[in-house]
């Protein structure tokens, strides 16, 4: 494998989207465990949904100082710091004695893990031409998704005898994540833009830039979208309280229902993997013209609203046995699907609107890196990745407020649809923002593209010191 050549750099990109996926492997391991461990720990299933909120906004806060330190130096030092601490702090969470231990653990955890999204999605970027980053970013996009369900899969599989095993097993994973990290191709910033080819660029940070990152507009527009698109992301959680409360009123037992609830919202939220489709569009519309990114995911976000809408209140009929293991109850979810034209209506329309708002993602990662200069990007992901977390714990706090005071007017589920189909009109000013990145995004690139050429101009101009 030559250094640096398409092998090797095949080979980094996929270490970094492995790598960006056990991070949220890690972070999905704890709610399908609060009652085990807090069993375990003699504590509330509170205390520990606690630690994992601690987690999450600490872990958004912390990026920002990452991102800063891998945008200022060497990324690969940075990189495989943050590594090492989210790796520490996941084994000790599976040797915790108590509480505090646990919870201390999980707050090393967070801070290690801020860096490995936002440092490696400066690596990425200068992997990754212009041109198809659409396409390398839905997969960057797609791997975190998956990596938050399969977080959630191996501690539900894993820690169902001992709660424990799954957090040392991530850490295992993590250490062999680490070891192939070390083989990566060492991307020199700006590698993959065009006006740079052939010069060595050593810009870096400075404290004085955030008023130059906020004055590109569409660095404004990106990263406060998170706010309200979060919300809404944040409010599909829910989204198996609802099914579960729909299969309860269709005189399901609460174990069955639980199960119910948990397949058909896993089902649904399939259309995620369509993100795929999305970043193609966006990179497809780019050639064409600068605003091309922008308006895919402006397009896509608005026009979902109207099927989730229809998704919370198509009627559909649930035919599993009740009482039946989990694996039957599973199988007859899936026969579901196919025998009733009502639950695969519902699975369409979930699917396309999912599939809709994915066209968020991989554009958004995108456009990032069209209208920052390298040592930029991975400052304003940061900056965007906290807007983010701060929406989605505001949605999660927000719909559960929604439901409990719905539940007066409308019984369950009704409650649940209401609610849920209210929440997912905070997409509109998130499309509003990003048609509104269409508009200054052509001018924003022009300008990045323009104080590149001029450094490159700059340093080929210059001759070379003598020895």
């Amino acid at each position: 494998m030559t250094k640096g050549g398409p092998a090797h750099r095949a080979y980094s990109v996929v270490v970094f989207v492995i790598l960006a996926s056990l991070d949220n492997v890690a972070i999905g391991l704890v709610p399908p465990l609060y009652g085990s461990i807090g069993a375990d720990l003699d504590v509330s299933e509170a205390h520990i949904a606690l630690a994992t909120t601690v987690m999450f906004l600490l872990s958004a806060m912390a990026a920002i100082g990452w991102a800063y330190a891998g945008d200022r130096t060497d990324r690969k030092p940075v990189l495989i710091a943050g590594t090492v601490i989210w790796v520490a702090g996941t084994a000790w969470s599976g040797l915790a004695g108590n509480y505090p231990s646990f919870l201390l653990s999980q707050v090393l955890a967070a801070i290690g893990l801020g860096g490995v999204a936002s440092v490696s999605f400066a690596v990425v970027s200068d992997l990754i031409s212009p041109r198809r980053r659409g396409l390398a970013m839905s997969f960057w996009g797609l791997s975190q998704g998956v990596g938050t369900l399969a977080g959630t899969l191996v501690g539900g599989l894993l820690g169902a005898q001992d709660w424990r095993r799954p957090f040392l097993v991530a850490a295992a994973a993590g250490v062999i994540a680490t070891a192939a990290y070390l083989f990566t191709y060492d991307v020199p910033r700006g590698d993959s833009q065009p006006e740079l080819s052939g010069v060595t660029y050593d810009e870096r940070i400075h404290r004085d830039d955030l008023p130059k990152i906020l004055a590109r507009r569409t660095n404004v527009w990106l990263i406060l979208q998170g706010l309200s698109a979060q919300v809404a992301f944040g409010s599909l959680v829910w989204l198996p309280v609802l099914f579960r409360a729909r299969a309860e009123d269709q005189g399901y037992s609460t174990p069955t229902a639980i199960v119910v609830g948990s397949v058909f919202a896993t089902l649904f939220q399939l259309g995620g993997a369509l993100s795929i489709l999305g970043g193609l569009a966006g990179d497809r519309l780019q050639r064409r013209t600068p605003r091309g990114r922008a308006l895919v995911a402006a397009v896509g976000i608005l026009a979902a609203v109207p099927f989730y809408v229809v998704l919370y209140f198509v009627p559909f009929r649930i035919d599993v046995p009740d009482g039946a293991g989990t694996g039957a109850v599973v199988r007859a979810v899936l026969a579901d699907v196919w025998t009733d034209p009502s639950v695969g209506l519902s699975l369409a329309t979930a699917v396309l609107a999912l599939a809709l708002t994915s066209a968020n993602s991989p554009n958004w990662f995108a456009l990032i890196a069209d209208v920052n200069p390298p040592e930029h990007r991975g400052t304003v992901y940061s900056l965007g990745n906290l807007c983010n977390g701060v929406g989605r714990a505001g949605g999660n706090v927000l719909v559960g407020v929604a439901f409990r005071g719905l539940s007066g007017a409308f019984p369950p589920p009704l409650n649940y649809a209401v609610g849920l189909a209210a929440f997912q009109f905070f997409f509109i000013p998130t499309g509003i923002m990003y048609w509104l990145a269409s508009r200054t995004v052509a001018r924003d690139m022009a300008d990045t593209h323009a104080a590149l050429a001029s450094y490159a101009d700059h340093e080929t101009a210059t001759p070379a010191p003598r020895p």
